[in-house]
């Protein structure tokens, strides 16, 4: 690839989760069946009822042609109803609700919506790999923000120097927080865009994880707050298990909307009609929300009792699929991931290292963590809870 590549290509490491995978299939090939909780795509069936809709959407629209760009009025329209519902926000569907090809495409794209070559993009670190990615090929410059344990897993927005901020024109925000599991209050989004308004920088919160909590309040939308230089990213991908489904949207201040359209014209697509039928079923029904919830809890619980009987810190997260687990001391996360995917134990996680960066002063704020995510059955989890018991970091 090399000889081919494109410098902007040549500039980025791999992608992670490819790399976990990858050992997966090592594992694999030698035998060994891991339980892998290495990537985070949930292995519970999609609900039926999504299912049903897709086969009946399929019928209904097998000669609707192109879909909308923008999604069809009744997909923006259901969002609008869901918002209005779960965060009592009154949004338009026809200027502030935009349907994505999922989330992936959205984030990765929009850098080049409003960033200008040499614009800074504060990307949180760990975080999503397309926040950076995106900022580097739309010719910005990606500044990493540590998400560290000593500040509840919430940005510290006074340690990024002046000069930096006045030079920043992308703020990424990620609450509820992938890995970490960290959850924002109102008066974090406050302080965000109190931040972000002094200079002069939109701020793009990426929420995917809204309905996967497990606090006593559901976690609220930095758009309860304000939707002036405001765009929202959401997804149906763990909400509903529609991973390979590729369904989301965007949804703020409609100056925002309008760029964000504007690029997704010229680069991509709009999602499949019949896609957006499943997710309006989706996005009708809440008992299954629910019902992963419970599971994704009760996975949680199973697995960090036993990483603390190990001798691991409790490492509990509020929110999410994940447990960002901090390793036993003397060791780095690439040394724990690689213990647990020995023969006896044959679980695979993904190293913190591997999904942050090398920060603005050096330091990786993931090296010293791996990443559970909790995507294997009850039945596995359970079983992995047995392995990982067995072992002793006293």
């Amino acid at each position: 690839m090399n000889r081919y590549a494109s410098r902007r290509l040549k500039a980025i490491g791999s992608y992670a989760f490819a790399e976990v995978e990858k050992k997966v299939d090592e594992l694999k090939a030698r035998g060994i069946v891991p339980i892998d909780f290495g990537v985070g795509d949930p292995t519970s069936p999609t609900p039926e009822i999504i299912r049903r809709a897709t086969g009946k959407g399929i019928e209904k629209r097998k000669s609707s042609g192109y879909p909308s760009y923008v999604g069809m009025p009744a997909f923006r329209t259901a969002v609008a109803d869901w918002v209005l519902r779960r965060f009592d926000l009154d949004l338009s569907p026809e200027t502030e609700i935009s349907s994505t090809i999922g989330s992936k495409e959205a984030v990765f794209n929009f850098a080049e919506a409003v960033v200008n070559p040499g614009d800074i993009v504060l990307c949180p670190n760990p975080g999503y790999p397309p926040y950076s990615r995106g900022a580097l090929f739309a010719e910005g410059v990606p500044y990493y923000m540590p998400v560290k344990a000593d500040n509840n897993f919430l940005i510290d927005f006074s340690a990024i120097p002046a000069d930096i901020a006045r030079r920043a024109k992308l703020l990424w925000l990620n609450y509820p927080n992938s890995p970490t599991g960290a959850v924002a209050d109102e008066s974090f989004y406050r302080e965000a865009i109190r931040f972000a308004r002094e200079y002069d920088m939109v701020i793009a919160s990426d929420e995917a994880y809204s309905e996967i909590y497990f606090t006593d309040r559901a976690p609220g939308s930095i758009l309860n707050v304000t939707r002036e230089g405001v765009l929202v990213f959401q997804s149906l991908s763990k909400r509903s298990a529609m991973t390979g489904y590729r369904i989301g949207w965007v949804m703020g201040d409609p100056e925002l909307v309008a760029v964000f359209r504007k690029v997704k014209t010229n680069i991509d697509s709009g999602t499949p009609t019949f896609i957006q039928d499943s997710a309006i079923a989706a996005l009708s029904d809440e008992e299954h929300v629910a019902r992963f919830r419970d599971e994704y809890r009760a996975k949680r619980d199973i697995l960090s009792s036993a990483l603390v009987k190990a001798g691991l810190a409790d490492c509990t997260p509020a929110s999410t699929i994940y447990i960002w687990q901090k390793v036993p001391q003397g060791m780095s996360s690439l040394d724990f991931a690689t213990l647990l995917l020995e023969e006896q134990t044959a679980i695979v996680t993904t190293p913190g290292s591997w999904i942050s960066t090398g920060g603005n002063d050096g330091e990786n704020p993931g090296e010293g963590y791996v990443r559970f995510a909790l995507v294997p059955s009850l039945k596995d989890t359970r079983e992995a809870a047995s392995r990982i018991a067995r072992l002793r970091f006293f």
